[in-house]
């Protein structure tokens, strides 16, 4: 037995952040399935502060009512015990709070030069005893890095991350005993302009957003080991000076000159800026997480130096520098070529370049205050060949965890799951944000909303969306419950769109339902019910139950629209905002009964109804007709459970149509392609939504792989079928909103389809599909991995496997399709039932279904997929003539996307009599595909 994964409020050894709220979770890897007894002790020093005493393991968490001391260390141990009262384990790990409520001594300082572009400010310190503890409390405007002896302290970039500074500034707490020397040492922060003070937003963006001065605050606690302690902080005893950086911004890149050597130091400037706005950091520190090599070095038709990294990501480009002293080297970055030239025009205002001017020394070089969606790198101004070993990718995201993962017998399909998980590393940016590379950015609501419960399954994403929570709320603070359309808003005043808006309520929702924590509810109920009541009050409905007459961005990028250039869709707006007001209030008043707010939960959930029926009777006949027919309109509908249950079989079947008019193609945009294929898998139409997922034609997630996507694209056709960028100004090949699919693919292809209490119980509801016959995959909560793996067909017999590995703590309630009489071999074992409840553990299952998986052709094949199985076309030939015609190529082209059915109705010299079509149609519905035939 043992015990690991400990978490404190989701993350690992937490130092200097907001622990409100104290949760601590912890896994456990045994291979008995024994009933235990937990424990959990919490130190400070060598006093216990907290003793739960021994209780029985009802689940891996305990959340300690604990008062927390500032700037304190805890030391903790979770132990487990099982009958035998001497095998007891125990696991160990520890928490360190920041300032908390504690003001600052410290004085913000800077430079009184409001051009600086890198203010450095420093002080030398004398040590003469022996340190026994020595930690920094510290923020910096807009970003910084901080050093002691000229080694950078910590692995964390672009701190202290993006917030509404004028609001919230996050600190920092650093350890730095080790970092400290006896004798002198020198302190220095280098500050850039960031997201605080640098170019940011819309239209070339503006600057000074936040404020127009570098600055920091400092405050160093030194405890010695004679019990004596000092206290150094930022006042007027610092220096200040210009760095080697000459520009930068989180845009434009960076220019580094080493040749520059910071002197005339002068006295700081002590800066009457408040420090109640400083508090303990919310923010996952951004860090790099990998190196990419780079993998090929082009040499383009115009005679560009280009370096593939063959992977489109974020962070920063570091390379080996053996250039002579005042060499300049410029590195521009993009993420396609085109006509194998590089380009980089979809990046719009952003300059996105770092140049470095050489100082002859033989370094790794790479920017410091700003970083880059790309996967190309144009290189400039070297004057020795450039190899690729000097190169390298600096991969960086916040610090999360990595969760779950698919894989499948297509190479396709497992390189479009990791285009999504690609995309969420790019965009979950200390907020997430809607793209990596062009002048935007942003923290944009909507994007994040409908991503949201996806991205649970790819990271453990809580911590991560807690302090974006806190963002949306602070925003919705300024605008009496609205929320902005990004968050920090960054001066922008625009907000109050459904989706984009409800986020404020779904995002903690999401969090709550998929991590079992209500931490993040009680942070954001007021401004959860504050959007709802903003809605409530600025609808035009006269009676309030629909939610009309205001701004919508519709289903955004939908291709069903009758106009291009208006990117809403055909939906109706106002039928999108309430079925998104009802949302919303409904998740208020669930939030209000999880938190035994009683009137509330009365009042929002009276409000949901009334708004729900209010829907229903403006949109939805009697008899189940949705009156606008879109694919949007159908999956939202029925994934709200606007209709009730005995008229959903009407409105499946109506979307069946509409896709069958539609050509089994999307049409949805941002709004319901997240829903689209999980209601046809949840309403008996897998088999069709399997079909959407795995057209490789425009429009298709499979579209972008074949063209070569690494990462999801922001629109449909990002990129031409020419492989030319689409000209539109908003085109991003980094964005991860239609990569939402993959939240289907977790439920109902590797059968992860539903969860309570933070995965204690998951239901494992696979459905099978002939052409994802091998499927393995893995998600990894709190409780540990759970793995699965199945692989269809695997004899005549058509016999299935089906593995299973349970962490300890979790039970799994496993329904598998399609058993026959015989029942399944569960572990060696016969067994009858079709629902089994499963532990920890590993376990083998083998079964013949009651029908098998193999593809066969039917009444609805294509045309072009018929014509190449030239011994399936012989035997349809042989049942008539009129067949013949396409033998010729030229009218496979022109008649090939319909079905021979099809065909014989609409083309006038096809006749094929009723009976030779039963005949085609039944040897159609009997063939096994080539593919199958072929296997």
């Amino acid at each position: 037995m043992k015990i690991s994964n400990i978490l404190v409020n989701h993350m690992t050894e937490p130092v200097g952040f907001d622990l409100s709220g104290l949760r601590i979770e912890f896994e456990v890897s045994t291979t008995k399935n024994t009933k235990l007894q937990k424990k959990l002790e919490i130190f400070n020093g060598t006093e216990i502060v907290f003793n739960s005493d021994w209780e029985n393991y009802n689940n891996n968490f305990f959340t300690p009512k604990l008062t927390l001391q500032p700037k304190t260390k805890y030391d903790f141990t979770i132990s487990l015990k099982g009958s035998d009262e001497d095998d007891i384990t125990t696991g160990m790990s520890f928490f360190e709070t920041g300032k908390m409520d504690e003001p600052f001594v410290a004085k913000w300082i800077g430079n009184n030069n409001l051009a600086i572009q890198n203010t450095l400010l420093k002080r030398s310190i004398n040590i003469n005893k022996t340190i026994k503890k020595a930690r920094i409390y510290m923020s910096g405007l807009g970003v910084y890095e901080l050093s002691i002896n000229n080694n950078k302290i910590g692995d964390e970039l672009l701190a202290p991350g993006v917030t509404a500074y004028d609001k919230l500034i996050q600190t920092q707490t650093y350890n730095v005993t080790d970092a400290l020397v006896s004798g002198e040492n020198q302190l220095q922060i280098s500050l850039g302009d960031g997201w605080y003070k640098g170019n940011f937003g819309f239209d070339g963006g503006k600057d000074n957003i936040y404020g127009n001065q570098q600055r920091a605050i400092l405050e160093l606690n030194l405890t010695y080991t004679d019990g004596s302690k000092d206290l150094i902080i930022t006042d007027e005893n610092w220096l200040t000076t210009s760095g080697s950086i000459t520009k930068s911004a989180i845009y434009y890149g960076e220019d580094l000159d080493d040749t520059i050597i910071p002197d005339n130091w002068e006295k700081v400037t002590v800066l009457d800026y408040p420090t109640n706005l400083l508090q303990d950091r919310l923010s996952l520190p951004l860090k790099v997480h990998e190196y990419l090599p780079a993998k090929e070095l082009i040499h383009t038709p115009k005679d560009e130096q280009v370096i593939d990294f063959q992977q489109n990501h974020a962070g920063l480009i570091e390379f080996y520098n053996q250039e002579p002293k005042g060499t300049k080297i410029t590195l521009q970055v993009g993420e396609i070529l085109q006509a194998g030239n590089f380009y980089n025009k979809n990046l719009r205002e952003a300059r996105a370049t770092f140049t470095y001017v050489s100082d002859g020394e033989n370094k790794w070089v790479r920017p410091h205050f700003t970083y880059f969606g790309y996967r190309f790198v144009k290189v400039t101004g070297n004057t020795k060949p450039l190899s690729l070993k000097n190169f390298r990718a600096a991969v960086v995201y916040s610090d999360m965890p990595m969760a779950g993962e698919i894989k499948t017998n297509n190479n396709e399909v497992n390189q479009l799951f990791s285009n999504v998980t690609w995309s969420q590393k790019s965009n979950f940016f200390d907020v997430p944000t809607d793209c990596p590379q062009r002048d935007e950015r942003l923290g944009w609501t909507g994007d994040a909303d409908i991503f949201s419960s996806t991205s649970t399954f790819n990271m453990n994403v809580y911590a991560f969306f807690k302090k974006y929570a806190k963002d949306m709320a602070i925003e919705q603070a300024q605008n009496d419950g609205r929320l902005s359309l990004f968050a920090p808003a960054m001066g922008s005043k625009d907000g109050g769109a459904a989706i984009w808006g409800d986020a404020a309520t779904i995002i903690p929702w999401n969090m709550y339902e998929k991590y079992n924590d209500d931490v993040i509810l009680k942070q954001n109920y007021s401004s959860m019910k504050a959007w709802v009541d903003w809605i409530q009050r600025n609808t035009h409905a006269a009676d309030k139950d629909l939610w009309t007459g205001t701004f919508q961005f519709g289903d955004w990028l939908s291709l069903d629209g009758e106009n291009p250039a208006m990117p809403t869709g055909k939906t109706d707006e106002d039928f999108i905002a309430s079925i998104y007001y009802y949302y919303s209030t409904w998740i208020v008043a669930q939030s209000a009964k999880v938190l035994g707010k009683s009137d509330d939960y009365n009042t929002y959930s009276a409000l949901s109804s009334k708004i729900k029926h209010g829907i229903f009777k403006e949109y939805i006949t009697e008899n189940g007709r949705v009156a606008i027919d879109t694919q949007t309109a159908y999956a939202l509908a029925l994934y709200f459970n606007i209709v009730p249950d005995n008229l959903k079989k009407h409105v499946v079947n109506d979307l069946v149509k509409r896709l069958k008019k539609d050509h089994n193609h999307l049409q949805t945009g941002f709004v319901g392609t997240p829903f689209l294929c999980q209601v046809l898998s949840d309403n008996g139409q897998h088999k069709l939504a399997t079909q959407l997922f795995l057209n490789e034609d425009y429009p298709s997630w499979l579209y972008a792989v074949k063209l070569g996507a690494t990462t999801t694209w922001e629109r449909w056709n990002s990129v031409l079928a020419d492989g030319s960028m689409n000209p539109e100004g908003m085109n991003s090949l980094n964005h991860y909103s239609l990569g939402a699919i993959k939240e289907w693919a977790y439920r109902f292809i590797l059968g992860i389809n539903h969860q309570d209490n933070g995965y204690q119980t998951v239901a494992v509801e696979p459905k099978f599909d002939y052409r994802l016959k091998h499927v393995s995959g893995h998600y990894i909560s709190s409780y540990g991995k759970l793995t699965i793996k199945y692989d269809l067909e695997t004899n005549p017999e058509h016999l299935i496997t089906f593995d299973i590995d349970i962490p300890y703590g979790q039970t799994v309630e496993l329904s598998l399709p399609n058993i026959g009489t015989a029942g399944i071999t569960l572990d060696n074992k016969k067994v009858l039932d079709h629902q089994i409840l499963l532990t920890n553990g590993q376990h083998n299952i083998s079964y013949i279904p009651s029908h098998d998986y193999i593809g066969r052709y039917n009444s609805e094949s294509l045309i072009s997929q018929i014509i190449p199985d030239s011994e399936l076309f012989t035997k349809l030939q042989q049942e008539t003539s009129a067949l013949n015609m396409f033998a010729d190529k030229e009218n496979v082209t022109k008649f090939g996307s319909l079905s021979i059915s099809e065909a014989n109705k609409i083309l006038p010299f096809i006749q094929i009599s009723a009976d030779e079509l039963t005949k085609i149609n039944n040897i159609l519905n009997q063939t096994p595909l080539l593919s199958e035939r072929k296997q």
